[in-house]
């Protein structure tokens, strides 16, 4: 089989950053498809934020069992949640995964944007689901964010560059609209389709860190040093845009889905 080509996800981010997330909150529309006694497998895990509320749904008679490539997130995440008896972290490249059971749901949250084979990803999953079982994958729509109001063009150039780069290296900035597609390409069949769009308004507490994540993606200089954005405007659309954010921001959505399909 083929590997992915997988592009680091949030190489410069701090790793507590990912314990923020929660199931209710970063993949709500999950939940109720949950069943107690459930054996799931969370594929870029990050620290098992998501995978430890999943492991509480799950219940005792259940199991989680979180993978993800990145060391360092496993090793946070064993850390802070090592008291979730029915939790499980791994360190691993998932198409060395090979468990000597396989699971009744297979779960991927925002991981999928990062793979340039995503075809090859999901017949890997596939592998490892129960039969009846099911793969559920959550993922954006990076080219229909929306701001409001306009934020400074400096920021929306980085923006346009940043969706330029991911297409050059072969990742899908339309994941999101293409996933149901892929699942019926590795043979999944039972294909359901829920919108996640994630809205933030100045009511929510965390407006300004999350409204604010395009000033953290532009602290990284890996653009820059593949010669597809000039330094001085990454530094001018981060100043720029916290201005933007702390005193005129009203609101912003990133389009977001929710793809379920079953082993059929």
């Amino acid at each position: 089989m083929e590997r992915n080509k997988h592009i680091e996800r949030d190489k410069n981010s701090g790793v507590k950053i990912f314990d923020n997330r929660s199931l209710e909150v970063d993949y709500r529309t999950l939940k109720p498809f949950l069943e107690e006694g459930m054996r799931v497998l969370d594929v870029g895990c990050g620290t098992g934020a998501i995978s430890k509320d999943i492991a509480k749904v799950v219940g005792p008679k259940g199991k989680v069992t979180g993978i993800d490539n990145t060391e360092k997130f496993i090793l946070s995440g064993r850390e802070t949640y090592g008291e979730v008896s029915n939790l499980e972290l791994l360190h691993k490249d998932f198409y060395d995964y090979a468990p000597s059971e396989k699971f009744d749901l297979i779960v991927s949250a925002r991981m999928f944007q990062w793979l340039n084979n995503p075809e090859s990803a999901m017949k890997k999953l596939k592998s490892l689901l129960k039969e009846n079982g099911t793969i559920s994958v959550l993922d954006y729509n990076h080219e229909e964010l929306e701001w409001n109001p306009r934020p400074p063009d400096s920021i929306q150039e980085f923006y346009n560059t940043f969706l330029k780069w991911r297409k050059q290296s072969g990742l899908n900035n339309r994941m999101a609209e293409d996933l149901s597609d892929v699942m019926k390409s590795a043979g999944l069949g039972s294909i359901e389709i829920f919108n996640s769009d994630e809205f933030y308004d100045r009511d929510r507490p965390d407006f300004h860190s999350k409204v604010g994540i395009w000033s953290k993606v532009a602290g990284s200089t890996q653009m820059v040093e593949e010669g597809l954005l000039d330094n001085q405007l990454r530094l001018k659309a981060i100043e720029e845009y916290d201005d933007w954010v702390k005193n005129e921001a009203v609101s912003m959505c990133m389009k977001l889905k929710e793809v379920r399909g079953k082993l059929i």
